[in-house]
């Protein structure tokens, strides 16, 4: 978390940069773990002054600010960053200030609470070497069927498990990887390759459609309040989880089974015994 959903509602919080000039870059003194900026601060200053915002785009998990340069800034949120346009939760966890000039904002920061994230400037040939196509599957949340399933079906792995390989298809997170399965009526430590092609197509299927009407809502804010938008609001989809952080409680959908958490690559996993079938 922020997953796919949550980091492409960032992006599109960001577009009001789009044609502003890079006029300073701030990073603030804090009493916290500092986050990795690469290259160092001074350099990153002297390639990204004086630039112009040319696009906002979404790689994966991680939201990249294009400028005129050539080069791009790429914010990697991982567990509890987010990048604002607005006044962020608590100012003592923002991490990096970036003023503008000519854009319909003013600026635009990251902020982490947990220093987990990362901001980097990259190049061209920097964003292939670390998010080309040898490094992340397709965006899951619009990778056809047949090059979804051929993907997956043959791998050696649980489905649940395998859903997270950023190799595969790339964006799925421990979130929104319960609910699709629950969605799609398959059980998370099933095997990959035992999964029937028409089950996998069920499962792209509600790949899809989940991760698109999160998208709709703004992601999911969970308990803990962590992710905001990119002007500090809340989220709506969590109003729509299914399994995910309900163990105990019961199904949604059946309504005979009772959400059940099991550990999975060091994950917590969220299901229904009575819904979700075991191939």
């Amino acid at each position: 978390m922020p997953e796919l959903p949550e980091v492409e509602t960032m992006r599109r919080g960001l577009l009001p940069t789009i044609g502003g000039i890079v006029t300073a870059i701030n990073q603030p003194v804090i009493p916290y773990r500092p986050i990795k900026i690469d290259p160092a601060i001074k350099p990153f200053r002297n390639r990204a002054l004086g630039a112009k915002v040319l696009a906002v785009d979404r790689i994966a998990k991680r939201i990249l600010v294009r400028l005129s340069t050539g080069d791009s800034i790429v914010m990697q949120p991982k567990m509890a960053g987010i990048a604002m346009v607005s006044d962020p939760p608590s100012e003592q966890h923002t991490r990096m200030v970036f003023e503008l000039q000519g854009a319909e904002v003013g600026r635009f920061l990251y902020w982490d609470r947990r220093g987990l994230g990362t901001v980097c400037l990259w190049s061209s040939e920097q964003i292939e070497q670390h998010l080309g196509p040898d490094k992340l599957g397709p965006d899951a949340s619009r990778v056809d069927q047949k090059t979804f399933v051929d993907r997956f079906c043959k791998i050696d792995r649980e489905v649940k498990v395998a859903l997270l390989d950023q190799k595969v298809v790339c964006g799925i997170g421990n979130l929104y990887a319960v609910e699709i399965l629950h969605a799609a009526n398959v059980h998370p430590v099933s095997r990959c390759h035992a999964i029937p092609k028409s089950i996998w197509k069920r499962i792209h299927h509600e790949t899809i459609q989940i991760l698109c009407e999160a998208i709709e809502k703004e992601g999911s804010t969970l308990s803990d309040g962590t992710y905001r938008n990119a002007i500090n609001g809340q989220g709506h989809y969590q109003n729509q989880h299914r399994v995910y952080d309900r163990a105990d409680q019961p199904c949604k959908k059946c309504r005979k089974g009772v959400i059940e958490r099991i550990v999975q690559a060091q994950r917590g996993t969220f299901l229904c015994p009575k819904c979700q079938v075991k191939y």
